[in-house]
């Protein structure tokens, strides 16, 4: 008769291994070896020595008396007892790797939280500006208003599942030399529901919801942008089995505008002038999202030039107060000129001279970069 080996060798540990590194190492090895896993000649051997020395190397005292005296030390104790494993034993290992077990403990199915849900919102600028309410049409289930949600005809109810006694699942024993084990599949009559409905609800066909269309009223609040989501709790499908309803999210798309760019909270406006109004200096008016303004454009205003009206641009989302509105001039060349016009400039351009001298000037990002930084 060959000896036995050395139980830290079967489980491939030291022997000043902890009992969690010797437990870990048993369930790694019960898994690769077991032998509804494995179909290897030696599989079935194999995992009867690899329980063996767990039963040994996981019970503190066993494992004392091994490491003093050997095989000898254990008084035939060598072999496992499969019938006294309660939890965290062999028991526990079987069901969380191959969902069987050798209880007869029961699986049914607990509440699960419904799916979530998403509609898309388009804004105008300035309502997404000020904020508004808005009101979204959502497709989703709801329980049938026919049968109340129960599946079945009004006047009747559903009954317990006769292939499943009412539990939701079903169990087939196995026979094996390791002992009797239990498989535990979801009842293929009821779903695992653990009831069927006799006479289906005319309505919902028994499937105990419906498809509604809801129409929902969405507060906008000032200062969202582009991209912005909104969620409303409970307000997307319906959970299972007791679960909690999912959330419903409103994904905000805004539109352009046709003289505004937004940068965060604040608004760029970009204002033409023409030479004259760029040299002499102008009052002109503006748009602003209140309405026109009238701002002074100084002499000698370049392209480029920056003019800040502060708390003229965006509701700040989660505080007090706004941006502001960023007009940046651009001094526009005539292209086409009168014969009175291209006289005034020929006139005018005696009288500036025709040296120019390079200079080296901060350009328009850096500009602009400095405006939103005060």
């Amino acid at each position: 008769m060959a000896a036995k080996r050395d139980y830290y060798e079967v489980l491939g540990v030291s022997r000043t291994a902890s009992q969690e590194e010797i437990k870990k190492a048993y369930r790694r090895l019960a898994r690769q070896y077991h032998p509804d896993v494995n179909k290897s000649p030696d599989a079935e051997a194999r995992f009867k020595e690899i329980n063996e020395a767990y039963e040994v190397l996981g019970d503190p005292e066993k494992r004392a008396a091994y490491d003093r005296f050997g095989h000898a030390g254990l008084g035939g104790q060598g072999m496992p007892d499969f019938s006294d494993f309660g939890l965290g034993g062999l028991g526990e290992i079987f069901e969380e790797f191959f969902g069987f077990g050798m209880g007869g403990r029961s699986r049914r199915r607990g509440p699960r939280r419904g799916e979530d849900l998403r509609v898309d919102l388009t804004l105008t600028f300035e309502e997404a500006v000020f904020g508004c309410e808005k009101q979204v049409r959502v497709n989703r289930y709801a329980p049938c208003p026919l049968c109340h949600g129960t599946g079945a005809e009004p006047g009747t109810n559903p009954v317990r599942c006769n292939t499943c006694g009412g539990v939701g699942e079903v169990r087939r024993v196995q026979q094996s030399i390791l002992g009797s084990f239990v498989n535990v599949t979801t009842c293929p009559t009821c779903g695992g529901t653990g009831e069927v409905i006799p006479i289906p609800c005319r309505r919902c066909r028994g499937n105990k919801q419906v498809r509604v269309t809801r129409t929902l009223t969405v507060k906008i609040p000032a200062g969202v942008d582009d991209g912005t989501q909104i969620r409303l709790a409970g307000e997307g499908e319906p959970g299972t089995y007791g679960g909690p309803p999912g959330n419903l999210y409103v994904v905000l798309r805004v539109q352009p505008h046709p003289y505004f760019r937004r940068r965060n909270d604040d608004l760029i406006l970009e204002l033409p002038i023409n030479v004259a109004q760029a040299a002499l200096g102008d009052r002109i008016t503006i748009p602003t999202l209140e309405g026109e303004e009238e701002i002074r454009i100084p002499p000698g205003t370049q392209t480029g030039q920056i003019f800040r009206l502060r708390g003229r641009g965006v509701p700040h989302l989660r505080r007090n107060g706004r941006g502001d509105l960023l007009i940046i001039t651009h001094v526009v060349v005539p292209t086409q000129l009168t014969a009175e016009q291209r006289a005034l400039f020929e006139k005018l351009a005696q009288t500036l001279g025709r040296e120019s001298i390079p200079q080296q000037e901060k350009g328009f990002f850096e500009k602009l970069r400095e405006a939103f930084s005060l």
